[in-house]
């Protein structure tokens, strides 16, 4: 497995300087940002992020201003309190995608945000107190308690929410693959636990956060 510096040097090689690469990293948001996001709005955030699976993100982005009406602002009290009847009409209104098991799962994240909201005072609390050093673990927790988060969609809405994260894109995953640390797209447990262990080496080698890790992953790829 190659340093840090040594992946960072073939990602300036493809994209022509550092300053190239350095413009083009995330970083994740501060701890308190994320902590202090209201509930609703990691609600919302799952949604949109499952309603984009699969499907052209920008007829979602264009339809949003009707999936906030159509589900109260993603009210966490009125969303764990839909009906069948609430379904029947969800189903059919034309302001949001009529996709019925992504309908539910607003209901049912709801109740998974509920859960946390119980357990740690918010779901923010939850993800901004998260150890970064076990991310895999917070992959693996919205897979087992959340609905339709599991693989990208998951890591994509801890990314879109700020949090310190990987995203295996193709990318990165061909990456860790030229590395040694998987030999196809990690999915069992092992697998995670050698893409977390890889990810923290480089993390102590180069005192960046994940978020930047995987960028210059990708792009020593891209």
């Amino acid at each position: 497995m190659r340093s840090f510096d040594e992946i960072y040097d073939i990602a300036v090689a493809r994209k022509g300087s550092a300053e190239a690469v350095e413009a083009a990293l995330q970083r994740p948001a501060p701890a308190d940002e994320i902590r202090n996001r209201p509930d609703d709005r990691y609600l919302a955030l799952m949604t949109k992020c499952i309603f984009n699976a699969g499907f052209n993100w920008k007829v979602v982005e264009a339809m949003w201003p009707g999936f906030e009406a159509a589900f109260e602002s993603f009210d966490i009290g009125h969303c764990l309190m839909l009906h069948d009847e609430d379904f029947e009409r969800l189903v059919s209104d034309t302001r949001i995608v009529r996709h019925g098991q992504k309908i539910r799962a607003v209901q049912e994240n709801a109740r998974f945000i509920a859960s946390l909201a119980e357990e740690h005072g918010s779901a923010g609390a939850f993800f901004a107190d998260w150890p970064v050093e076990d991310y895999a673990g917070l992959l693996e927790a919205l897979k087992k308690r959340a609905t339709r988060l599991g693989g990208n969609t998951g890591q994509y809405f801890l990314r879109f929410a700020g949090v310190d994260s990987f995203v295996l894109s193709s990318s990165v995953t061909n990456r860790l693959i030229a590395e040694g640390i998987v030999d196809k797209a990690p999915s069992s447990k092992s697998a995670m636990t050698a893409v977390q262990n890889a990810f923290n080496t480089w993390r102590g080698q180069s005192g960046r956060s994940l978020t930047e890790i995987s960028r210059v992953l990708a792009m020593s790829i891209d």
